[in-house]
């Protein structure tokens, strides 16, 4: 029984030599989170979403209604200006072609009776065989008969146009984007123009359109570079210029923004129609400026936290700058600064008294919740 009260004993004193070592070693809890002040670049842009289109897109349509009867490009196809897209089934066209060449040919015939006759009257007339009243009503007839001809004419040239529309050329040259008819599908031009295939003149010059709000525009220029991002190509920045800001404003919910047109460059082929691109349009820079977190700006101590109470808040009152807080061995220390531009993360220090490696506070550290013990159990049998 002594051995076992010994070593019991023993055991108690190594335990409470672990638990006092252990407590001599914990550090105290830290409770701000900093991060250094340093020098580097800063960079002012706007970030906007927009989407890839061609340059120039032409919606190639009909203007005679009909049946798709043959179709000669597809998806992708390079095609040049004039070159035959489809046709269409041209019968009824043809007969009305038809129809009309009879009309014109019937009031021609009408028209060389109407002068004959005019003339065989001028001559009884010269006689003195027929009426002034009877050579006037021939008069009339052969001007009637000149205006049909003239009517059948435009008639026929009308008809003979829709028949040469029955045939669907390409208006530029470039590549089809889309195609929207099938083989025996039926077209109707009776109210609107269908559109039968879709066709970018050049894939390799591109545009993005997007949206910028009227707080942002006023820092933009035509010929101002850009920088852009796609889904489908992550990692891959590609680059652009402003070619257009347009005038037209956007108003939606009371927010105004405008129409920024980018040029994207697309020489590799690689940009598709219709991506979503993320578009990076740089306003300010500055290289090798000091820079503090842009989480500094926003921490704000209780005022029991620093030293004289209220030199924090007077600063953060005075307009000329705002307050960010140095910690210098466990102490707040309140610094006014005056901010220059910012990059979403960094901020530029304009003025202050603030150098390189000073630690700003960013944010507190809740404190931890005591009573979960030392997780040590000794239990004596």
């Amino acid at each position: 029984m002594t051995r076992r009260w010994v070593g019991l004993g023993l055991l108690a004193a190594a335990a409470v030599g672990v638990l006092l070592w252990r407590g001599q070693d914990t550090p105290p809890p830290q409770r701000y989170r900093t991060q250094s002040v340093d020098r580097g670049d800063v960079v002012q842009a706007i970030t906007a979403n927009g989407t890839l289109s061609p340059v120039t897109l032409v919606q190639v349509g009909t203007q005679v209604s009909g049946t798709v009867q043959k179709i000669y490009a597809d998806y992708n196809d390079q095609v040049t200006e004039g070159q035959v897209l489809a046709e269409l089934d041209p019968s009824l066209l043809s007969a009305k072609v038809k129809q009309g060449e009879a009309t014109l040919q019937n009031a021609q015939a009408t028209l060389a009776l109407a002068r004959s006759t005019l003339r065989r009257n001028q001559s009884l007339f010269e006689k003195k065989l027929l009426s002034g009243a009877e050579l006037e009503t021939a008069e009339e007839r052969v001007n009637v008969a000149a205006a049909e001809v003239k009517l059948a004419e435009a008639q026929l040239e009308h008809d003979r146009t829709n028949l040469r529309y029955s045939v669907i050329r390409s208006p530029i040259s470039g590549v089809v984007v889309a195609r929207n008819v099938d083989i025996g599908q039926t077209v109707a031009a009776s109210f609107q123009t269908p559109t039968l295939f879709h066709i970018a003149q050049d894939l390799r010059e591109m545009q993005i359109d997007t949206s910028v709000a009227e707080a942002d525009v006023g820092g933009l220029r035509v010929g101002q570079p850009v920088r852009f991002t796609v889904d489908a190509f992550p990692g891959q920045n590609y680059a652009g210029q402003i070619r257009q800001v347009r005038l037209n404003p956007t108003i939606q919910q009371n927010v105004v923004t405008y129409n920024v047109v980018v040029a994207a460059d697309n020489r590799e082929g690689r940009l598709m129609p219709g991506m979503t691109a993320h578009v990076v349009i740089p306003v300010a820079e500055r290289r090798g400026v000091l820079r503090l977190p842009n989480a500094a700006l926003g921490f704000r101590p209780k005022p029991e936290e620093v030293p004289g109470g209220t030199v924090g808040a007077e600063a953060r009152q005075n307009g000329e700058g705002t307050t960010v807080y140095v910690l210098e061995r466990g102490t707040l220390r309140p610094v006014r600064v005056r901010a220059g531009i910012t990059d979403n993360t960094f901020t530029e220090v304009v003025d202050g008294a603030l150098k390189v490696g000073d630690a700003v506070v960013t944010r507190a550290i809740a404190p931890k919740q005591e009573g979960g013990g030392s997780g040590f159990r000794i239990r004596i049998m």
